[in-house]
């Protein structure tokens, strides 16, 4: 029978009835005696102190487990693999989804987008996301003012034959006459539009 209290001439030498250390929690391979002073061969296979640990199931992924504070935790958080997006506005954004990514996802401007930022699209000197614009002012554009005879009814003014566009268009008065006839004076408000051959 295994002897677990030892005293020599009234002094303790050697006492293990108090000792808790068991086979689970001694690690295994090593040996020692329990407090019945019998030898025990460790099991346990923890290699670390996990008690102050702090990570939740949402931050460890999804498929994987971990240890937290002597418990076996199972991942949730979710495998996104290589997230890509793309912007196709000026005030558009991307929102990440939440989760684990593998780093190699990208986000950029749409490829419709792209297409457009060239530079003979973009004003002469002007650079916009790193293309510099080589368009420049329209040459031999003719413009010249016009003066324009309001109606009775609506109609439609076009710049003169030959010419870009209006340079300044000047609205003439609404025309107003006053006629005597033989009882008073007649009123003749507005002009009508010449007739289209």
């Amino acid at each position: 029978m295994a002897k677990n209290k030892i005293i020599y001439g009234g002094e303790v030498l050697i006492d293990l009835t108090a000792d808790t250390v068991v086979a689970d929690k001694l690690a295994a391979g090593y040996t020692a005696h329990d407090r019945s002073g019998e030898i025990i061969t460790g099991t346990s296979t923890f290699d670390a102190d996990t008690s102050d640990a702090n990570a939740t199931a949402s931050e460890i992924l999804s498929g994987k487990t971990a240890y937290v504070g002597g418990s076996k935790i199972n991942g949730s958080m979710p495998n996104n693999g290589a997230v890509s997006g793309t912007i196709s506005t000026v005030a558009g954004t991307y929102t990440v989804p939440s989760g684990y990514h593998d780093g190699s996802g990208t986000v950029q401007i749409d490829a419709t987008e792209q297409a457009k930022l060239i530079a003979s699209n973009i004003k002469e000197g002007v650079q916009i996301l790193g293309v510099t614009g080589t368009l420049a002012p329209a040459e031999n554009v003719k413009a010249n003012p016009v003066t324009v005879t309001p109606y009775t009814t609506a109609h439609t003014v076009l710049p003169p034959a030959g010419d870009d566009y209006f340079s300044q268009v000047t609205v003439e008065a609404i025309a107003y006459t006053e006629t005597e006839n033989s009882y008073g004076t007649t009123v003749t408000i507005g002009t009508v539009a010449p007739s289209t051959p």
